[in-house]
């Protein structure tokens, strides 16, 4: 397999995209067809590839921390921040911008540089025709937030277990109070092994159903990431989507993950955790807030 790799990287690195080899005769393109094609005409498709992968990935991440750094300075909205009474400080928003931009370009950019040759093994596309219709694309990125929500669920367990916590996990629970830009905040160990599951799944599918387009990828990817800065963003508004989805994890759920260090180990859903028990803490907190709620409204 790494053979096979290192072959494929070799291929992919002294070949450029000739659009007249990749549109079939008499094919008509429609205008997003016709975008993505024009990204990669002329090009080193490796090299293509990845570098639209880590600017959507900055672009995406930062962003979308963007309007949570902002709800930081509005007063009205400090009623919806879960701990409001810890502060995002600036030496904590410096700290953990040194950490990711560290971990961005020295970490995760040279992974993105080795996804498509071995993705292309597994049988993703790239720049083949046709795109993906949004049914299809809706369907394969459901299935990748279940299959990344399993991986995540049982690495994070085992993350909590004594030596692994303490020699890796530790990082990221240095924010007790997490603020949006903490999402990616980790040991670069942790960074890869979580990452796995974020890009396994459309490898996963890809071998074992059917074909994936890496534009299906992009969109997984871009949620995925909306999510996990949702979860680490410290706010829960009415209009959170756990109050119109109960299964839905959000920041509620996994705050108390940052504050209390035990329970809520799931990233998107809480099946997981509802099915072994692993939040049973969190509901007797919730039940405690709500009967404090309670007894002050009465007084």
């Amino acid at each position: 397999m790494l053979e096979a790799v290192i072959d494929n990287v070799r291929e992919m690195l002294s070949t450029t995209v000739d659009l007249s080899q990749v549109i079939p005769e008499g094919y008509e393109l429609n205008w997003l067809e016709r975008t993505w094609l024009t990204l990669f005409d002329g090009r080193n498709e490796l090299l293509t590839f990845t570098l639209i992968s880590f600017l959507v990935h900055e672009i995406v991440y930062f962003g979308r921390y963007l309007p949570f750094l902002v709800c930081d300075y509005i007063p009205a909205l400090r009623k919806y921040k879960i701990q409001g009474n810890k502060e995002v400080t600036t030496a904590l928003q410096w700290k953990c911008l040194k950490n990711l931009l560290f971990s961005h370009f020295i970490i995760e950019g040279p992974l993105m540089l080795g996804f498509l040759p071995l993705a292309k093994l597994a049988g993703i596309r790239t720049i083949e025709l046709p795109l993906p219709g949004w049914q299809e694309m809706a369907f394969q990125i459901a299935v990748f937030f279940v299959l990344e929500d399993f991986w995540h669920y049982w690495i994070h367990r085992l993350f909590h277990w004594g030596p692994l916590y303490r020699a890796v996990h530790k990082v990221h629970h240095e924010f007790s109070s997490p603020f949006g830009m903490t999402a990616e905040y980790a040991h670069p160990l942790e960074t890869i092994i979580f990452g796995q599951g974020t890009v396994g799944g459309p490898v996963l599918y890809c071998r074992l159903v059917g074909s994936v387009h890496s534009v299906t990828m992009f969109v997984w990817i871009w949620l995925r990431l909306f999510q996990a800065i949702d979860a680490h963003s410290g706010y829960d508004f009415p209009w959170s989507l756990h109050n119109f989805m109960p299964f839905w994890a959000g920041a509620d759920h996994h705050d108390y993950h940052h504050a209390a260090f035990v329970n809520n180990f799931s990233s998107s859903f809480r099946w997981w955790d509802t099915l072994f028990g692993t939040d049973a803490k969190y509901h007797a907190h919730k039940a405690r807030q709500a009967k404090l709620k309670a007894e002050k409204k009465a007084c």
